[in-house]
């Protein structure tokens, strides 16, 4: 007896140890996927920079023949090496940047990208190549400040030309030689409607607070691909429903009185309808704040550069540049459920009347939507409580930039019980209340990109759930009215459509199952007959599971328009729960989206991805992302093409699994959208769920667990595992709960 108690204490210790190590081991590896630093962002610089067969510049001189770096990231690791210091605990691969470099000083100008290692002390670099060795157009560059400086510059020789009409029609503001009355402008993008082209529409508004709401009636087509800006043209005009070969033919037919004319109602800054200040009626009181969020005794989550722990879970993060908020080596209880979780894309097309509406179809990552994360407000984009970190950008500079709390972490209660149950004796008692608070981490940013405002979340359950989850908010993207408008938007103030769109937001999900050796199945129900067996006259009706394993990558690719499994989940055929059910995760949808164009239409054979809600792949190295920052201004021909991925159908059984989910909606503008969209209703996302994966529910080793019995008296007796009395900053009253009822 004496030996087997030996025994079992040196195997509860082997899997302590093997415990201790593998948090050891993923905080070792963590920092394989922390975005570059400002050191290492500058070494990078100044290496590039001091090869003269690249011919570097400074990236925000005004020329746009020059050959500068564009952007700047991270370069992650082969996972397999990767997963060498994950799961061993050996050396950690090199760290690598990937530098894209536009080199527009030369005869036959291109787009580069290049990896430089190793870091923080580059000696090398190579070229980078997609899947394909797809070559990058010059014309499929994001814009850039020095090309942002040159549209100005046009646009005030253009609107000089018709300055009495944009004059009168506005009331007194103008685009050229003004002061506080001053218009602006938004550009419009694919710029062009082929491969090769860089044609920009370009629509005028008020510059207020809010300005993207206000625009004026006046729309103008710049041809910019040149890049000599003095040989840009002006293509075309639109004013008030009506187009124009020539801004001098709308200025003369104007003065001759031979067009139809507006005049936007008198601007009045008391009373803008964008702003955020308050208006109309309150019925909260305004003397004492709301509710707050509290850590009693201080976070009981833990942070340590990107490497996050909560209640059993342990991740690493990063935010791409390039494309958003990303998380690494996602474990629970020491149990990798996925090596990584990644936003890849986030599009909005839009319908129309005017040229700029019919031409929007904005593909974010093509505006670095990463490095669009600007300052969050305590108390608002996240708790004064949360920890608030920092990030770093290079990306149409020529240093780092610094954005300042620009990521959040911290728990939060949901107000909602994760569990409970009130177990009534029917006789005005109870045998017991059970319950349990639903406390959850948080990691979040949020990306601005330009009128839209995103919040990104990663949320972390106590019974090994994970969500991820977006919200919108911010101004809607508004044209000007005209009655045939109608057909695509609502009209939400004087000469104001709020345009309709859908918004597809697209992620990839590299499951690693209890290993990497995973198979996929979907799930549905389909109803049986059969005689009853205890009443063989009658017959019972009911549903019955019906599963299907997927056998290729083109077998799992689920179309838009199609029926849509009940269940999808993602299995391990070789490990097995205390019950014999092969280990497994699910993907649960939060979704209401729907494809945004025919398949094959021009622009959406960029956006191929956006064809499935869920296509799944075996892993590859090759296949990083789905999208690309080229994709915005080439659609038509795109360097990175999803549809690439599942082409050679290959087999999905018992293989290292990656999920792309698309998740959306549509939104139809309506006046509640003024002054901005409100996050309620507008969020979507999708759980990560486990399926027979654990023996029981995890969250049991929750010690925030609150059990009431009633002992023989009557009396309630409290069971708990935590402090009883909370803090005055709570409530300074220990738990209660009576539970009896009776008649009156």
């Amino acid at each position: 007896m004496r030996c087997f108690c030996l025994l079992l204490v040196l195997l509860l210790a082997l899997d302590v140890c093997e415990g201790d190590r593998g948090r050891e081991w993923a905080h070792h590896g963590a920092s394989m996927f922390a975005d570059l630093t400002p050191n290492e962002m500058r070494d990078v610089r100044d290496y590039l920079q001091g090869k003269p067969e690249l011919g570097l510049t400074a990236a925000r001189g005004k020329s746009l023949k020059k050959n500068s770096i564009l952007l700047m990231e991270l370069h992650l690791p082969r996972k397999h090496k990767a997963l060498r210091a994950l799961d061993r605990g050996q050396a950690k691969p090199m760290r690598q940047a990937r530098v894209v470099v536009q080199f527009g000083n030369q005869s036959q100008p291109n787009i580069t990208e290049i990896i430089v290692s190793p870091l923080p002390f580059p000696t090398s670099y190579r070229e980078k190549t997609f899947k394909g060795d797809k070559p990058i157009r010059f014309e499929s560059r994001p814009i850039t400040e020095a090309e942002y400086s040159h549209i100005i510059d046009i646009l005030q020789k253009i609107t000089a030309k018709v300055h009495k009409v944009l004059f009168e029609t506005t009331g007194g503001f103008s685009f050229h030689n003004c002061t506080d009355r001053c218009l602006t402008f938004s550009d419009i993008a694919p710029r062009g409607l082929e491969s090769g082209e860089r044609r920009t529409w370009i629509m005028l508004q008020k510059f207020v607070e809010g300005y993207f709401i206000h625009p004026v009636g006046f729309e103008i087509l710049v041809n910019h691909k040149d890049l000599n800006p003095e040989r840009w043209t002006v293509e075309k005009v639109w004013y008030n429903g009506q187009y124009f070969d020539k801004v001098e033919e709308l200025a003369e037919q104007y003065e001759k009185g031979t067009l139809e004319k507006v005049k936007l109602p008198d601007h009045d800054d008391k009373d803008l309808y964008s702003t955020y200040i308050p208006r109309g009626h309150s019925n909260t009181r305004t003397d004492i704040h709301g509710p707050k969020l509290v850590e009693p005794q201080g976070p009981r989550y833990h942070v340590d550069g990107n490497f996050v722990e909560y209640a059993g879970w342990s991740f690493a993060f990063r935010v791409r540049s390039s494309a958003g908020l990303q998380i690494f080596d996602l474990r629970f209880n020491g149990e990798r459920i996925a090596y990584e979780v990644s936003l890849q894309e986030a599009i909005a097309f839009y319908s129309g009347d005017t040229p700029a509406a019919m031409q929007t179809k904005y593909i974010d990552a093509g505006w670095a939507m990463g490095t669009l994360d600007y300052e969050l407000a305590p108390g608002i984009d996240c708790p004064e409580i949360a920890t608030f970190l920092d990030l770093h950008h290079y990306y149409d500079t020529d240093k780092p930039v610094h954005y300042k709390n620009a990521l959040c972490v911290f728990e939060m209660t949901t107000g909602m019980p994760l569990r409970r149950h009130f177990n009534n004796n029917f006789q005005g008692g109870y045998n017991f209340f059970g319950g349990l608070e639903n406390h959850v981490l948080v990691l979040r940013t949020t990306s601005t990109v330009y009128n839209y405002d995103y919040i990104w979340d990663f949320l972390f359950y106590q019974n090994g759930v994970m969500e991820s989850r977006v919200s919108a908010t911010g101004y809607i993207h508004a044209t000007f009215f005209t009655p045939n408008g109608l057909h695509y938007g609502s009209k939400v103030y004087n000469y104001v459509l709020g345009n309709l769109h859908t918004h597809l937001i697209h992620y990839k999900v590299d499951l690693d199952i209890a290993g990497r050796k995973n198979s996929f199945e979907s799930m549905n129900l389909k109803y049986v007959n059969f005689t009853n067996p205890w009443s063989h006259k009658h017959s019972v009706v009911q549903s019955k599971l019906v599963k299907t394993q997927h056998q290729t990558e083109r077998g799992a690719a689920f179309r838009f328009g199609k029926k849509f499994p009940r269940y999808v989940n993602f299995y391990n055929p070789n490990e097995k729960n205390k019950w014999g059910h092969q280990k497994g995760y699910r993907i649960q949808y939060n979704s209401h989206a729907d494809s945004v164009l025919p398949r094959g239409w021009m622009e959406e054979n960029g956006i191929s991805w956006s064809r499935y809600p869920l296509a799944v792949t075996r892993h590859k190295d090759s296949e990083p992302t789905s999208s690309s920052i080229y994709t915005q201004n080439d659609p038509w021909e795109p360097v990175v093409s999803f549809e690439d991925y599942i082409r050679n159908d290959e087999s999905i059984i018992n293989q290292d699994l990656v999920a792309w989910v698309t998740v959306g909606f549509l939104h139809v503008p309506h006046s509640e959208d003024i002054p901005n969209t409100a996050t309620p209703g507008n969020a979507v996302g999708f759980f990560l769920r486990p399926f027979n994966f654990f023996d029981e529910d995890p969250s049991l080793a929750s010690r925030s667990t609150v059990i009431v019995r009633q002992v023989k008296e009557g009396k309630p007796k409290v069971q708990r595992w935590t402090p009883e009395v909370v803090g005055h900053c709570v409530t300074d009253r220990p738990f209660f709960y009576n539970g009896t009822y009776a008649g009156v």
